[in-house]
């Protein structure tokens, strides 16, 4: 399983990686593969707000339902409208192409596990 040493990580299985105030999220590729085949995507809107450790969204697999978490706080200033139409890709891509929203920080990101310590935890599980 890959897990790509520039991006941060919860505990919950989101990925994230900031730049320029703004914080792109996704789910990691240990949660994609626990999933199995994801079918669809439930996403906030452009506009909407995200509060940190509240659910965004949920995914939802050929095995469950799963609800998304936002590692931070901010407005939705994009949604990756890919998920909508092939969520596979999620499955396939889930660090490049599968991303799932962008949001403008109005907060301080909260301490979040590093690549090494995301290691870890799925070694848990």
């Amino acid at each position: 399983m890959s897990i790509p040493q520039n991006l941060s990580y919860t505990k919950e299985h989101e990925w994230l990686s900031v730049s320029d105030g703004v914080a792109t999220v996704g789910i990691t590729a240990f949660a994609a593969g626990s999933l199995g085949d994801i079918v669809f995507v439930q996403l906030p809107g452009v506009g909407d707000t995200v509060t940190a450790g509240e659910v965004f969204g949920e995914v939802e697999s050929t095995k469950s339902v799963s609800e998304l978490y936002s590692p931070v706080s901010g407005e939705v200033v994009a949604v990756n409208e890919t998920t909508s139409d092939t969520p596979e890709v999620i499955n396939s891509d889930p660090y490049t192409e599968g991303w799932l929203l962008q949001v403008r920080l109005t907060g301080d990101v909260p301490e979040l596990l590093d690549a090494s310590a995301y290691a870890e935890l799925t070694q848990e599980n």
